[in-house]
């Protein structure tokens, strides 16, 4: 009785556990869970044993007890038999074969009577064992329920991680991507861009300004040919 109190008190320990109040406590929820989910299994698998254990010794002392009640009805039925048939052959006359059915009854009787205290002192015990097996088989549901309970917790749980470690992810690409604004790495480029825009100018300019001066220097030298050649007339 001693190992039954015993897995009776762990059953109605576990159902009666709080899932929540274990996952707040916890550092890794999820591991947790999955180590909770194991001894659950273990413990229903350890509870549907005693459970059956229980049954089976229940049953026998069922059988035990029905076997006494049977018993003492037949050795009822043995005495009322043997007493009426003194009864009839006392009437004839016969005393001493009356005697000894007289004494078959007696011995019917006190056997009706060890059967019925049998019975009797049985009826306690079943009634105790009846409890406890009502008592483990109601922990057990209790336990298969609850074990239900910690995979639906687990798998919101998995799924909840899931999702935060997405949106950590999405967060951190948005943290970088303020850090490292693309808009100030376009500015850079288009200054760069201006930059070598404003260099080729710089040197169509200069190499315009060249050429305006050969023209000049051909312009100079024309205009000296030209007073030569007027002066060459005059003198002509």
């Amino acid at each position: 009785m001693s190992s039954k109190q015993t897995i009776l008190g762990r059953v109605t320990q576990l159902a009666k556990a709080n899932i929540n109040a274990l996952i707040d406590q916890a550092e890794d929820p999820q591991k947790m869970l999955d180590q909770l989910i194991r001894d659950y299994a273990n413990n229903i698998a350890e509870a549907e044993e005693a459970v059956a254990a229980t049954i089976g010794n229940l049953r026998l002392m069922e059988q035990d007890h029905q076997e006494d009640v049977d018993a003492a009805k037949e050795w009822g039925g043995k005495a009322l038999a043997a007493s009426r048939k003194a009864d009839e052959l006392r009437a004839g006359g016969q005393t001493a074969e009356a005697d000894r059915f007289d004494n078959l009854a007696k011995v019917a009787l006190g056997r009706q009577l060890q059967s019925e205290k049998e019975a009797r002192t049985a009826e306690p015990t079943i009634a105790a064992q009846t409890e406890v097996v009502q008592k483990l088989r109601t922990g057990l549901d209790q336990m298969k329920a609850k074990l239900g309970e910690l995979r639906a917790k687990r798998d919101e749980l998995v799924a909840r991680a899931t999702s935060a470690r997405a949106q950590n992810r999405m967060m951190d690409a948005v943290k970088s991507i303020d850090v490292l604004d693309p808009t100030s790495e376009l500015s850079r480029f288009e200054d760069k861009v201006r930059r070598e825009e404003a260099k080729a100018l710089g040197k169509q300019e200069l190499a315009a300004s060249s050429l305006d001066a050969q023209f000049e220097q051909l312009d100079a030298l024309g205009d000296s040919a030209e007073i030569e050649a007027r002066l060459a007339a005059l003198k002509g």
